[in-house]
């Protein structure tokens, strides 16, 4: 395994992170170690790499446009209304249980955005750079680690996936989950459904709530100071501001937002729904369509370095399959392992499931390639229906959460860090995978054990 393509770049990809090195040159120097690695030489290397930087392309233009949106809603003033009245009811110097209480009702608020963003209102991570920006002065005054806020948002965004077949649950449950395993376990006396597998993920993600808590009340309960770079206003000037903000100008952000939202569910199309929504704000004078060039500039600063690393990733992505390296990763070490062995397989099952994830960067892509393998060897090793149903869905979820280069901490990143005050790696990818893939791993191996 250590020999592996897979396996040798996610190793540089994390330790160059950790080292602080640019998320997308990071990705860069993996995909070649990979290439090389796996026999590829150099100049295929390349090719095969600027070859997928495609595929990231459609995922890149929609966050151009989701941070031209986020930028033109804050035109609006709707989001510092939203912020002043949080601010007026919170007090000007808030201090004991008040707030406490607040602080963990704004955290309970983030967690029903994110699961919503993955059923009830399906938009995934657009809702982030919308929402958590205005917040950021309020973390301010109540000295809220946003360590926690990260943790809070990659929870909504993937134990939810994971275990309510709604919206994205129900792609990932229905149509990718139970799909490939019915698919391989047909000739294997192997058959779920969508119930099965809710429950078969219901321990993991118990302790992946177990993480959410612990990241909570332990490890970010402690205030956390924010230096202020730039002079907040005066209450006074606050006020004027507000004064200042039109209502026509905010119920037509409430139309806009409702708009670009119900395009997205219609069209699956981000950049649709986004563009939908600028024109109205432009239609209703919210800026003027000279300054349009500004507005999009403004959001391609804003959501620009999420769209390169995700351009980059799907280059990454695109050699490591080149290179064979993910299903060598996957037979290497189904060989020689019996019925004696039930703990070690799942443990390995579950490791290389994390391995080949972080590195493509989707647990949806994972399944169809883990299933062909995974099935067979659960079957053989003597483990149940429902305890393969657990370790495939696991060892397919696991690396989402602490991935540098998955959405799900890419998003929560996006709005965290607009004061640039969030490090993408030690803010929100450390902590997202010590609290996530770790209670992952222990309560997946648990669920294969005792289902």
């Amino acid at each position: 395994m250590l020999t592996n393509p897979v396996v040798i770049s996610i190793i540089v990809l994390l330790v160059l992170s950790l080292l602080r090195i640019n998320v997308v040159i990071a990705l860069v120097i993996s995909a070649l170690t990979a290439g090389l690695t796996g026999g590829l030489g150099l100049s295929k290397t390349i090719e095969v790499f600027t070859g997928g930087l495609g595929g990231g392309a459609e995922v890149a233009m929609n966050y151009a446009i989701l941070g031209a949106f986020a930028v033109a809603i804050s035109k609006s003033g709707i989001t510092d209304l939203l912020a002043y009245k949080v601010i007026k009811r919170l007090g000007k110097q808030p201090s004991g249980s008040s707030v406490a209480g607040f602080k963990y009702f704004i955290l309970a608020v983030l967690v029903a955005f994110a699961i919503s963003s993955q059923n009830l209102l399906p938009v995934h991570i657009a809702f982030i750079p919308i929402v958590v920006p205005p917040l950021l002065s309020i973390f301010n005054r109540l000295k809220l680690d946003r360590r926690a806020v990260a943790c809070v948002l990659t929870f909504g965004l993937t134990a939810t996936y994971m275990l309510l077949p709604v919206g994205f649950g129900k792609i990932f449950i229905e149509s990718i989950l139970v799909k490939n395993i019915n698919e391989v376990g047909a000739s294997l006396g192997v058959h779920t459904s969508v119930a099965e597998v809710s429950m078969a993920m219901a321990i993991p993600v118990t302790g992946m709530i177990l993480g959410l808590l612990f990241a909570i009340f332990v490890s970010y309960r402690k205030p956390r100071e924010y230096a202020v770079t730039t002079a907040e206003p005066t209450t006074a000037e606050i006020e004027q501001h507000i004064a200042n903000i039109k209502p026509f100008h905010v119920w037509v952000s409430v139309v806009a937002i409702v708009v670009t939202f119900a395009l997205q569910l219609f069209t699956s199309s981000t950049i649709i729904g986004g563009l939908a929504g600028l024109i109205i704000f432009a239609v209703c004078g919210i800026f003027r369509l000279k300054e349009s060039n500004d507005i999009f500039q403004q959001g391609l600063r804003l959501m620009a370095m999420i769209g390169f690393v995700m351009i980059a990733a799907s280059g990454f992505a695109n050699v490591i399959n080149e290179t064979g390296g993910v299903t060598q990763l996957v037979e290497v070490f189904s060989q020689g392992l019996g019925q004696n062995n039930k703990g070690l397989t799942a443990f390995l099952m579950l490791l290389v499931g994390l391995f080949i994830t972080m590195g493509i960067g989707s647990s949806f892509s994972t399944v169809p390639i883990i299933t062909s393998i995974y099935v067979p060897l659960c079957i053989a090793v003597g483990f149940s229906p429902l305890a393969t149903v657990s370790i495939v869905g696991v060892a397919a979820a696991l690396g989402d959460a602490g991935s540098p280069a998955s959405d799900s901490t890419l998003g929560p990143t996006s709005g965290l860090n607009v004061d640039g005050k969030h490090d993408h790696i030690w803010d929100s990818v450390v902590p997202t995978f010590l609290h996530y893939n770790i209670p992952l791993i222990a309560f997946g191996w648990i669920a294969a054990m005792v289902l």
